[in-house]
């Protein structure tokens, strides 16, 4: 059975989708495909059924990554068939963990940027709807940067499964 990731963001059109293709860009490098599963979702609906914003898009095309996708709410229910669930702020991380079931799934939430080592005490990645293309820019650094921790992360997970 597959390792399952979802990251999750507001609307599920910018942060989450951006992150969903990086890290599963990550995961076909390190010939991890089939073996972990990435999805993206948001905590709010406003978007379901949209493509990613088209600066999410443009940003994640220019660096060499993938980008369709069409958005969707985040469902309770599905913690039971995700291994771990990345919020990309401290505001999705809350909403996440008052919708978890249990208090074992409220533990699968992690935030993003608590995989990047480097990283200060300031663990969100800001919201890059409301301004430029420089905030997607920033937000693709923030995550690639993430990526490589949670990748491995998940790598020492996939691995004891295996076991």
């Amino acid at each position: 059975m597959p390792y399952r990731v979802c990251f999750v963001c507001t609307g599920n059109i910018c942060r989450s989708p951006m992150a969903e293709s990086v890290f599963r860009a990550r995961v076909a490098e390190a010939g991890l495909d089939g073996l972990v599963e990435v999805d993206s979702a948001g905590t709010d609906g406003w978007h379901e059924g949209d493509g990613a914003d088209p600066r999410t898009v443009s940003v994640l095309e220019t660096n060499g990554y993938g980008s369709g996708h069409a958005a969707r709410r985040f469902r309770p229910d599905w913690f039971s068939r995700l291994d771990l669930v990345i919020a990309l702020d401290s505001g999705h991380l809350k909403a996440l963990r008052r919708l978890a079931p249990t208090p074992a799934d409220a533990e699968k939430v992690r935030l993003l940027r608590s995989y990047d080592t480097a990283t200060g005490a300031d663990l969100d990645v800001p919201d890059p709807y409301y301004g430029g293309m420089d905030g997607f820019e920033e937000c693709l650094e923030m995550v690639e940067a993430a990526s490589t921790g949670l990748l491995a992360a998940v790598r020492e997970q996939v691995e004891e499964q295996a076991a």
